[in-house]
C-alpha cells in the first residue's frame, strides 16, 4: 500500500513538472514566433517611414522637352529600393498634365545597380510591344527612365535597359540600347 502512494505521488510530481515544462516551452515557442513574425514584416508597418521629394520626368504637352513632375515617395532603405520605387512611379504614369512615357502595361521584372554606379533595369516585353514607336517616342521613354533615376538616386550615374533580362538592340527599333546611357539635361525644359 505504501508503494502504490508513493507510486501515485511520483506521478503526480511527475505530471506536474512535466506540465510545467510543456507551459514554459510553449511560453517561449510563442515569444520567438512573434519575435520572428515582428523582424520579418515589412518596416513600413513598424513604424511611419519619411517621404522625399522625389521628380519624375514625363513627355510634356507640347511633345517637344521631357518635363518634371514631383512626387512625395517613401525613402527607402536601400539604393535599389528606391530605384524599384521611382520605376513603379515613373510606369504609373503622371498625375497631372504631363504624358506618359513608359507603357502603362510594363512592368518591372528586376532592377540592380553595380558598384560603379550603373543600374540595370530589366522590364517586360510590354514596354517594347506596347511602345507608341518612333524615334522620338523611344528617345523621351529612354530618357525618361535615365533621368529620372539619375537625378534622384545620386548613387546611380548610368542606366542600363535590358528587356525580359536579355539586352536588345532597340527599345522600338530606333535607339540602340546595347550600351549604358548617362542623364542628358538638354532633354528636360
Amino acid at each position: 500500500m505504501k508503494i502504490k502512494r508513493y507510486s501515485l505521488t511520483a506521478l503526480i510530481i511527475f505530471c506536474i513538472l512535466a506540465g510545467g515544462l510543456f507551459a514554459y516551452s510553449y511560453k517561449v515557442f510563442l515569444s520567438t514566433a512573434e519575435k520572428d513574425a515582428s523582424e520579418t514584416r515589412p518596416r513600413k508597418f513598424l513604424a511611419k517611414r519619411a517621404k522625399v521629394r522625389t521628380h519624375l520626368y514625363f513627355l510634356g504637352a507640347n511633345h517637344r522637352f521631357l518635363k518634371a513632375e514631383e512626387r512625395s515617395l517613401v525613402q527607402q532603405d536601400s539604393v535599389v529600393e528606391r530605384a524599384r520605387s521611382i520605376i513603379y512611379a515613373l510606369i504609373d504614369g503622371p498625375k497631372g498634365e504631363l504624358l506618359p512615357t513608359v507603357p502603362a502595361e510594363t512592368r518591372l521584372v528586376a532592377l540592380y545597380v553595380t558598384e560603379d554606379g550603373i543600374a540595370y533595369v530589366d522590364f517586360d516585353r510590354a514596354i517594347r510591344e506596347k511602345h507608341p514607336g518612333g524615334s522620338l517616342s523611344e528617345l523621351f521613354t529612354i530618357f525618361s527612365i535615365v533621368n529620372t533615376l539619375t537625378l534622384n538616386v545620386p548613387e546611380i550615374k548610368a542606366v542600363k535597359i535590358l528587356i525580359e533580362g536579355n539586352e536588345a538592340k532597340t527599345l522600338a527599333g530606333h535607339i540602340d540600347i546595347r550600351s549604358p546611357f548617362r542623364p542628358d539635361i538638354l532633354m528636360i525644359k
